[in-house]
């Protein structure tokens, strides 16, 4: 018998080396096949996932970014404005509103709820700004017991339209057509803010507020509405962002502390008032944040964090960041 076996190996390595091929050899070429095929599937799989998260992360911190770099607010509210958004939406389409006016409404009624804190609490306390984090993140507290005790403690999928819900051929490979949309809607969003703030007389004029509030002033800009339309704007895009986002990530209580760190990490590793680190940061973080939670899930947030560290050291006003006025 083993003198069987010893000639069966001869024979197929003499077939190897004519060139030939038994089925066992066939066998484990195809299992190699089919691991290089998954693994290349999990790692289209994640690449996706984490453009569109960086979309919404994009929608989330652009506003945060305009805030807090242009009006030196630190605003702890902004998670929550985006879980506000996402529980508006739910409510909307419940009522049997189509979706994109679902997104327009919500928005707006986030951007209008922005208008009132700006309004009426934040701009008392200018400048003190221990005692705008302590009410932004009492609000937070607020409007998350609110949020709690309307919609209840239980995850609500959020549908997408049914025009998105299939997937999109892309240089041979098939896309989710939705997140697709988030991508391109993030892309339109990040033009028409940058055409607004440095091809317009509105951005002129809020950059005037901002490098020389007095100089405005005296030159007749209102600068305090000013602020408080880029505060709407800011919350208004958080708004919006928590609508597109629900049917990527539900909408569930906790959402606000989950999504805010993200948007922190972002203004902070692009530079706080800047479009383009913003937009930056958010397709980093996105893309560390999923292969993180993936590739290494118990240091997940050592990756996540770890360059918010190092750019801190290392560049403190962010990648793209300016010096304050």
């Amino acid at each position: 018998m083993l003198a069987d076996a010893e000639r069966a190996i001869k024979k197929r390595r003499g077939r190897r080396a004519l060139g030939e091929e038994d089925a066992g050899d066939f066998e484990l070429r195809g299992i190699d096949a089919g691991r290089r095929f998954a693994r290349m599937n999990l790692w289209l799989l994640l690449a996706v996932n984490s453009v569109t998260l960086g979309g919404l992360l994009f929608l989330l911190s652009a506003g945060f970014s305009l805030i807090f770099g242009l009006m030196r607010v630190p605003n702890l509210t902004h998670g929550s404005f985006f879980m506000l958004g996402a529980y508006f939406g739910v409510s909307f389409l419940q009522a049997g509103l189509g979706f994109w006016p679902t997104v327009l409404l919500s928005g707006l009624l986030v951007a209008a709820l922005g208008g009132v804190v700006e309004r009426f609490l934040l701009r008392r306390l200018a400048g003190q700004e221990l005692a705008q984090v302590l009410v932004t993140l009492g609000l937070s507290f607020m409007i998350a017991d609110v949020c709690l005790e309307v919609w209840t403690g239980d995850p609500i999928p959020l549908p997408a339209p049914p025009a998105l819900r299939g997937a999109t051929p892309v240089l041979g490979l098939m896309f989710p057509t939705y997140r697709l949309v988030i991508v391109l809607l993030a892309a339109v969003v990040a033009l028409l803010l940058w055409l607004m703030m440095d091809r317009s007389r509105l951005g002129a004029m809020i950059r005037a507020g901002v490098d020389d509030p007095e100089m405005a002033r005296g030159v007749g800009i209102r600068v305090s509405r000013l602020f408080t339309i880029v505060f709407c704007l800011g919350a208004g895009l958080a708004g919006v962002g928590g609508v597109l986002g629900g049917p990527i990530l539900s909408v569930y209580p906790g959402l606000d502390s989950e999504m805010l760190p993200l948007a922190l990490v972002v203004v902070i590793l692009g530079g706080t008032g800047s479009l383009i680190g913003a937009l930056v940061g958010s397709f980093v973080i996105g893309f560390l944040y999923n292969f993180g939670q993936v590739m290494v899930p118990e240091l997940a947030y050592v990756i996540l964090f770890l360059p918010m560290v190092v750019v801190l050291v290392v560049r403190p006003r962010g990648l793209f960041g300016r010096h304050a006025p």
